[in-house]
């Protein structure tokens, strides 16, 4: 059968062409599929953080497309690298935009000032500008406060897009001029939620939240804008860090629930999101007001992580650790967050042992949940679970912090454990860069151990590193140890320093003075106080200054003092007005001071305790008797008193009246593991 139309046959060399051709386009595809396969495996060798790996394979590529150059360009320009990118940039056989752009980008995020001359030689040098190459250089510009060099780049712009914009904004609030941003946002002809974002936070981080109001309710229809919620929750969080609950639930009302209609169709335009339900209940937790965040948080149809974290917070601050807890139990799956709330609210509250459960029940911990847990146990005194779990931290492999360190010297001068302390400080010297709250700690240490040497040489090495805390840390050693001149010495030091000195200076300086019977010199300190810096004086002072006076035979004058107190003097003030006339056997003065530190403390043992050995003292022993008998009647027990030692590894506590002797803890276990971290770490 003939077919139609005949075949028409092919010259051989036309067929040959035909055939090189299509074998020659099966070899390109082949060697692009190749390229765009090694270009993926060297993006995910970077995505993981494998620079070397991604390196190595780039240059044992046998060929390589201007995306494998931008891949590898733009991976040393994240890195900060910026001599690497231009160097590599400049070996770079085809540049396309994408590698301007990049380079381009290294140059301005550097924050070195000779980059950003070189970014703008590159800038000029640039073939081809896009919206990206303009956006990046003036980004550069305003993100240094160069607004100046920014209007002028910003006015040259071919076309300005509402980043560009933005930008200007941004960078005018940043450097103070609120005016000019202002000026920038009427003349921009399309405004977006980006926009009024940027306003709102420009206002609000200059202090003027209510012109930031007055633009969201009244200058613009911010409501028909997409994502203007934003903005709204952005000037809700700064009323409530103000304190302006009202004005916040105002805004957050004018927000709608749900979303709203158009043509039958549910389309999202304005409505309550997750943040601004967040940001009202964490207005009300700020002040205090835990009652009305819960009934926030009950109303929030959609809850996150951060609505659970938030009202929790708000149950730990008020210390309702019960509700608190109740609430853990309903989040489906807690964060670090949610437990270290957990555990943090149990310890300020003094429930270490559930805070501890807790911890213990924790699936994974981080450096800030033992830090969370070790600085519990420190602050409600229980040293030696500090150090315990300190240990605990070692023996697992977890590096400790400097938080860490702080709280375990804090512990150690509280045990006066020099030999765990020294450990310490071996330890930080060998693998922590030591900062002013860590040397702080260490003088707090050393002195509380009665190492004042030390503790003077660690103050003399901080030079600038000095805060108040290390004047008074040095000082407070001082005075635990009777060196009162010491004291006095390094507060006028402290004078010339031109550091301002506080309450907690003054009770030092006036205990060092009360010990050292520098009455003279007491005085003049409380004057100081009170004239020359303004200070005014806490019963903790008065207390200080009527033992300075009272000790010395001046009971009289304390008598005065106490009754020319402006604040009601408490226990303290009058205990040390008791002893002071114990000490200088003042039986009718100390009967009256006994009666009103029973009437203001009536299970205090104190006063029984001082009038019983004045009796004594004086032989009155039927006299010391009825005082006993008294104090058994009516039920007061005088605790025993302790000491402890550290000797022979060990930290041996003695109580009063018991013969035997409780070991606190195993510190040689302990040591063990320090040497152990200086091995690793160092």
């Amino acid at each position: 059968m003939r077919r139609w139309p005949p075949r028409i046959p092919v010259p051989a060399a036309v067929a040959h062409r035909r055939a090189a051709a299509g074998a020659a386009s099966k070899a390109t595809e082949a060697t692009d599929d190749l390229v765009r396969q090694h270009n993926r495996s060297i993006a995910a060798l970077l995505r993981r953080g494998r620079f070397a790996a991604a390196r190595r394979l780039f240059d044992a590529l046998p060929v390589r497309s201007v995306v494998t150059w931008n891949t590898l360009l733009a991976a040393l320009s994240r890195r900060g690298d910026v001599p690497a990118a231009r160097s590599f940039f400049d070996s770079m056989p085809v540049r396309d935009a994408v590698s301007w752009n990049t380079l381009l980008a290294a140059y301005a995020r550097s924050p070195r000032l000779d980059h950003l001359a070189a970014a703008r030689r590159l800038f000029d040098e640039t073939p081809q500008r896009d919206a990206v190459t303009w956006s990046t250089l003036l980004v550069a510009y305003a993100r240094r406060g160069l607004m100046d060099e920014a209007q002028s780049l910003f006015n040259e712009m071919p076309q300005r897009n509402t980043a560009s914009w933005n930008t200007m904004i941004t960078g005018f609030f940043a450097v103070g001029q609120a005016r000019k941003a202002m000026d920038v946002f009427e003349a921009m002809p399309v405004k977006d939620s980006a926009s009024l974002s940027a306003m709102v936070s420009g206002f609000t981080s200059n202090g003027w939240l209510d012109e930031a109001d007055a633009l969201l309710t009244k200058r613009l229809r911010a409501t028909d804008m997409d994502k203007a919620v934003d903005a709204y929750s952005t000037l809700i969080a700064a009323y409530g860090q103000t304190g302006r609950v009202t004005d916040a639930r105002r805004l957050f009302d004018m927000i709608p629930k749900a979303q709203s209609q158009h043509k039958g169709h549910k389309r999202r335009i304005f409505e309550r999101n997750a943040v601004s339900w967040n940001s009202m209940m964490m207005c009300y937790i700020r002040t205090g007001d835990v009652c009305s965040a819960r009934a926030l948080f009950d109303e929030m149809p959609d809850k996150d992580l951060v609505s659970w974290n938030t009202m929790i917070a708000g149950y730990t601050q008020a210390s309702d650790m019960e509700e608190a807890e109740k609430l853990f139990w309903e989040v489906s799956e807690p964060d670090a967050v949610t437990w270290n709330l957990m555990i943090r609210g149990f310890t300020q509250k003094g429930d270490v042992e559930h805070a501890r459960g807790f911890f213990d029940m924790m699936p994974e911990r981080s450096t800030i949940t033992w830090n969370t847990m070790i600085s519990g146990y420190e602050q409600n005194e229980d040293y030696d679970g500090t150090i315990k779990l300190f240990q605990r931290m070692l023996e697992v492999g977890e590096r400790p912090s400097h938080h860490t360190l702080s709280s375990v010297l804090a512990a150690c001068a509280s045990l006066a454990t020099l030999r765990l302390g020294a450990q310490l400080h071996q330890l930080i010297e060998k693998s922590f860069l030591p900062d002013t709250a860590i040397s702080n700690a260490l003088i707090t240490m050393y002195s509380r151990c009665g190492e004042l040497t030390n503790a003077k040489a660690i103050f003399s090495q901080m030079h600038t590193q000095k805060d108040l805390v290390s004047w008074n840390a040095l000082i407070g050693g001082y005075e635990h140890h009777g060196h009162a001149t010491e004291a006095l010495r390094l507060f006028e030091e402290m004078r010339r320093a031109k550091v301002v000195p506080s309450h907690i200076t003054f009770i030092s300086l006036l205990s060092a003075c009360g010990n050292s019977g520098l009455v003279s010199e007491g005085r003049v300190v409380f004057h100081t106080m009170l004239h020359e810096y303004g200070l005014d004086a806490r019963v903790e002072h008065y207390a200080a200054l009527v033992n300075l006076i009272g000790r010395y035979g001046q009971l009289e004058d304390a008598l005065e003092v106490i009754r020319s107190m402006p604040i009601a003097p408490d226990r303290a003030v009058w205990g040390a007005f008791l002893g002071a006339c114990t000490a200088k056997k003042n039986e009718p003065l100390a009967q009256m001071a006994a009666k009103v530190l029973s009437e203001i403390d009536p299970e205090s043992s104190s006063p029984y305790v001082l009038m019983h050995n004045l009796h004594a003292h004086e032989g009155r022993w039927g006299s010391a008797s009825v005082v006993r008998e008294d104090m058994e009647r009516q039920g007061i027990r005088k605790h025993p008193g302790c000491s402890w030692i550290d000797m022979h590894d060990k930290v041996h506590v003695f109580i009063s009246g018991d013969t035997s002797h409780a070991l606190t803890h195993e510190i040689f276990s302990v040591l063990e593991c320090f040497y152990r971290s200086c091995r690793d770490w160092s």
